[in-house]
């Protein structure tokens, strides 16, 4: 075999090992790792229109058994949502989403109504039971088993943020499909139990189990109450807003006041008539929107004069790639509420207010050839909600 001049090996090793990681880099964002997302081109958003953002959840069918549904928004219902998807479920009184856990992607979650009881157990068997009410949330990281169960005599409806856009397509496992694909002989060993121990189990996934409501008071685990040392429940809406202005308000949930939630930021938004969350863009995630009331008008701005308006409208959802420039404006004459989830535990924004207030006036009447004493009556800090206008 020739040998090649150390220099000649080494330039060969890195073009290797640069075409090696751009490969990676290649199939981790394709697989909906936000971290990789804008290191290489996304065939959805690179076209001469920007894409639709937008997706009617609420009207779509979904998985639907008895009076319990799943209805999803993932990168087959929506291709822009590499990064996050979603769920709303409904669950009726005596229905459980049976003991199962997600391979690829963490839970968020947003009760809107009813009530709702969780199980979950971590990798140490920390095992942990929280009874859940409207404007609660709960947070599962990845791959943690859990179950969620209606409460009480009415159903519950919530929804559901995952911080993969591609969870639903592989990597969810349901403790019935995988127990009743096991041989007996294998439970039997595996439980210290007979194999007619095992006679009668479903054959295939439950996925909505139906059984007698649960009791008030959560029934002690087998093995006894094991905490773990964070815990998986947050009362969002319990707390006052994390700022309110003149025009709307916002509640706030990251990983600063809820730790366990380490890949996803929470955000519910209230905006009165003619109210504008501003034009801003987050650096570092995704957003996910969930539209709880109202008509809302969302913009888009994509670099190279691309820009979309979609208007949304209740059940319905909208995605904003990461460090996309866009605004939400309620259209309506009512009040609106938005759910929206962000891929990452630490909420970041750069607010269009605030850039512009960052800078001197010289800089921007030379940006954009006006007179210096235009910028002097723009806002000397981020506007983040502005009012209806008169």
């Amino acid at each position: 075999m020739a040998t090649l001049p150390r220099r000649e090996f080494l330039a060969g090793a890195g073009i290797a090992a640069a075409a090696a990681a751009a490969t990676a880099a290649s199939r981790r964002a394709e697989a909906g790792d936000p971290t990789f997302m804008n290191n290489v081109p996304d065939p959805v958003l690179a076209g001469e229109e920007l894409p639709t953002f937008k997706f009617e959840l609420e009207k779509s069918h979904g998985k639907v058994i008895g009076g319990s549904y799943g209805k999803e928004a993932t990168v087959l219902q929506l291709p822009v949502s590499k990064g996050i998807a979603g769920v709303s479920m409904k669950l009726e009184p005596g229905a459980m989403r049976e003991l199962h856990w997600h391979a690829t992607a963490a839970e968020w979650a947003f009760v809107l109504d009813g009530r709702v009881r969780t199980t979950v157990i971590d990798p140490n068997g920390g095992s942990e039971t929280n009874d859940f009410e409207p404007g609660d949330v709960w947070y599962f990281p990845r791959g943690h088993g859990h179950m969620l169960e209606c409460l009480g005599d009415e159903p519950c409806h919530f929804i559901l943020i995952f911080d993969n856009g591609y969870f639903s397509e592989f990597g969810t496992f349901s403790i019935s499909d995988w127990i009743g694909h096991v041989p007996k002989p294998l439970l039997a060993k595996n439980f210290g139990l007979p194999e007619s121990a095992f006679d009668g189990f479903p054959k295939e996934e439950v996925y909505f189990a139906r059984g007698p409501k649960p009791p008030e008071t959560p029934q002690k685990p087998i093995e006894g109450w094991v905490q773990p040392p964070l815990t998986h429940k947050y009362e969002l809406l319990k707390r006052p807003p994390h700022r309110t202005f003149n025009g709307g308000r916002e509640w706030r949930v990251d990983s600063k006041a809820f730790p366990i939630s380490k890949t996803v930021t929470g955000v519910i938004l209230d905006l009165d008539p003619g109210g504008l969350r501003e034009l801003h863009w987050h650096p570092t995630a995704d957003e996910w929107q969930y539209v709880i009331e109202g008509d809302v008008s969302v913009t888009m701005f994509g670099s190279h004069g691309r820009y979309r308006t979609e208007t949304l409208s209740k059940g319905d959802v909208g995605y904003i790639p990461q460090g996309y420039g866009h605004s939400v404006e309620n259209v309506g004459d009512k009040p609106c509420r938005l759910l929206i989830g962000f891929n990452t535990g630490v909420y970041e924004t750069i607010d269009l207010s605030q850039w512009i207030a960052g800078n001197p006036v010289d800089v921007l009447a030379t940006n954009f050839s006006k007179p210096a004493s235009l910028f002097e009556k723009f806002p000397r800090k981020d506007v983040f909600i502005a009012p209806a206008t008169e």
